[in-house]
């Protein structure tokens, strides 16, 4: 299991060993893969993101199954006013003490048990929500809608196209294999499944 270290001002993780099939460290590789073959995604520093998983609450096969929150404010401001006080995101270093500017968590099993495609989409889902300018905030599309554009189901639609472009410059299996299973057929296949988990940040008050 992955070592979290946390207080008041900030989260710290460090890698620890374990026996059985490493979630995030998987799903970490395959993202380096992905945005090395995908021009739009070539602003994204995987050093500068926490890749986590979460335990879904609920057993059930609707919800989210995975988010990525920024953490910064728009224009990647470090702060924001609400209700006349300052306030930042709880921030998140490494075990070098490297901030981090996004959070990108997975629900487990309800992302794991999604169908092999629909798991991709929504690895590109979240990846495309990091801003262009990779400053802790997200992309901003026109409109009120600035995250999904008017329509989430073209969003993902958008998605999927992508995501098939990079299927089709035939990566190496080995780094998306894990994904053609259910959560279950994992577990047998590989063991326990662990991984980092960091919490979501909080507010937190400047004084």
């Amino acid at each position: 299991m992955q070592q979290l270290l946390s207080d008041s001002r900030q989260q710290t993780f460090v890698p620890a060993q374990a026996a059985g099939f490493d979630f995030t460290s998987r799903m970490r590789l395959l993202c380096a893969d992905i945005v090395a073959r995908t021009p739009d995604l070539a602003h994204v520093d995987l050093s500068r993101i926490a890749l986590t998983f979460s335990q879904a609450r609920k057993g059930v096969s609707w919800g989210m199954y995975a988010s990525l929150t920024p953490l910064r404010f728009a224009g990647g401001s470090r702060t924001t006013i609400r209700r006349g006080r300052q306030y930042q995101v709880q921030p998140i270093v490494d075990g070098s003490g490297r901030e981090m500017l996004y959070l990108l968590s997975f629900y487990l099993p309800r992302f794991m048990n999604l169908e092999f495609r629909e798991k991709l989409i929504t690895i590109f889902h979240e990846l495309w929500h990091i801003g262009p300018e990779f400053d802790g905030d997200l992309r901003r599309h026109e409109g009120r809608c600035f995250a999904h554009t008017h329509s989430q189901a073209e969003y993902d639609r958008q998605m999927g196209i992508i995501a098939d472009r990079w299927l089709a410059q035939s990566p190496e299996p080995e780094l998306w294999s894990f994904l053609q299973h259910d959560f279950s057929k994992l577990h047998t296949a590989a063991g326990p499944i662990f991984g980092l988990r960091v919490k979501r940040p909080k507010l937190v008050p400047i004084t």
